[in-house]
Formats: structure tokens, sequence, C-alpha cells
């Protein structure tokens, strides 16, 4: 059964997605990392550039039909798994050496 019901399609999927572009765009979130840890407070200002890459990534992934697909297709398969097990996948934790 394929059927998703409303918290599956508005908030779960987009939760793998979000991680999944995250890892994605990982050299972007490292950049913006960066900038914000060597300037501060204005890093506001002086990051505008990374954040603006990390943002069009990001957002690129979003609005990708077909990610949203390919991530949808993950989370069923997380779900069928775990209506055969009973034993909820783990989150994997990203890590970065920032």
């Amino acid at each position: 059964n394929s059927k998703l019901r409303h918290v599956e399609k508005d908030v779960l999927i987009p939760v793998i997605m979000r991680d999944r572009a995250k890892e994605l765009c990982s050299d972007k979130v490292q950049a913006f990392t960066k900038c914000c840890k060597e300037t501060g407070f204005l890093m506001v200002v002086k990051c505008r550039k990374e954040n603006t890459a990390l943002k069009d990534c990001l957002v690129g992934y979003y609005s990708d039909p077909s990610f949203y697909e390919e991530c949808k297709r993950e989370y069923l398969k997380q779900r069928e798994e775990y209506r055969a097990t009973g034993i909820k996948k783990k989150k994997q934790k990203i890590t970065s050496n920032i």
C-alpha cells in the first residue's frame, strides 16, 4: 500500500529531502559554516555569497520533482521495512569535519 497520509507527504518526506539535500550540498554547508565561524557578528554581511550559494543549492533540490519522488521511494522503503519488522530505522547522524 503506497498511499500517503498528510503527515507523510508534508512532514516525513520533506525531512528526508532536507537531510539528503544537506548531504548533497555539504560543500556549501561547510563553506557557509566556515565563513560564519571566521566572521562572528558580521556574518550576515560578510557571508552573503556563501549563504546565497547554500540556499540556491538546497532550493534546487527542494523544488525538483524527481528528487521528491526519489525521497518518497526511500520513505516508502523505510516504512515497508518497519511494517515488516517492527524495527524503526535509526536516523543517520550526518557528521561533518567542520
